[in-house]
């Protein structure tokens, strides 16, 4: 019977010999249950990750969309790179079965957590940068990012800022300005993860996940548009009219207020 490790593998089609590997998927708090120095966490890896994920998504932007200019480049790269996109493959890769956590960690449920997914994603990056070079590292980032690629390429409107266009497309309709509040703050004073939920007339139309209040609010306008202006022209409808029919509900329930740290 083949490992979670092994099925992972086979499923991303990766074989062959990746000294980095091991690494990438070792969570700080397994590391920290071994005796001192027996092996290395994830930490590294996800520093260098990030780096080569940056390179890359900016490459491939700056070909797949010559004629925009420096503003709409960052608002596509700040898209494809936050956590929400990489969580979001690492699950439907079931990358969280292949971690190494803590005894603690794990019993905390912390092998589906957005930041702990997220940074595993940027970590393998890192390991397959440096055991395969910068071409083998830019395939797989494509393949982590094609989806959400693909939705920006389909709608070039949504390059805009979210928040920005939420605002102006909830004025076109008449409705009140749209509302944004922090539901949840999970993770350690330097690496926070909000959720915050948008509103519109006191109904929650978006939901959205960013290690800052700022990037959280972003992806909660950005869900708010796609489900609002997706081709639905009811749904569209209950910005102006206040309807509560089809409220959508923040995944853990709503907590009080908290101010961004």
């Amino acid at each position: 019977m083949e490992s979670p490790r092994e099925a992972l593998l086979a499923r991303l089609g990766l074989s062959g010999e990746l000294p980095h590997l091991e690494e990438a998927l070792t969570h700080p708090s397994f590391s920290n249950e071994q005796r001192k120095g027996a092996c290395a966490d994830n930490q590294r890896l996800e520093f260098l990750g990030d780096a080569v994920l940056g390179l890359c998504v900016a490459e491939l932007l700056m070909l797949r969309f010559p004629g925009a200019d420096e503003g709409e480049l960052s608002r596509m790269r700040a898209a494809l790179v936050n956590p929400n996109p990489l969580a979001t493959w690492a699950r439907s890769v079931e990358l969280g079965a292949a971690l190494r956590l803590g005894r603690g960690a794990q019993a905390a449920g912390e092998r589906d957590r957005m930041n702990v997914l997220a940074d595993a994603v940027e970590a393998m990056m890192g390991a397959i940068y440096l055991d395969r070079g910068l071409d083998a590292a830019r395939v797989f980032v494509h393949a982590v990012i094609a989806e959400p690629l693909a939705r920006l390429t389909e709608g070039p409107e949504r390059t805009r800022d979210p928040k920005s266009e939420l605002q102006e497309r909830v004025q076109a309709t008449g409705g009140p300005s749209p509302r944004y509040r922090v539901v949840r703050v999970e993770g350690p004073p330097h690496h926070r993860d909000f959720t915050v939920v948008v509103e519109i007339d006191e109904q929650v139309v978006g939901e959205g996940q960013g290690r800052s209040k700022k990037l959280a609010e972003q992806e909660a306008a950005r869900a708010a548009i796609l489900r609002l202006w997706s081709g639905d022209a009811d749904a569209a409808s209950e910005v102006s009219s206040g309807s509560n029919e089809s409220e959508v509900r923040p995944s853990n329930g709503a907590l009080p207020r908290t101010e961004d740290a």
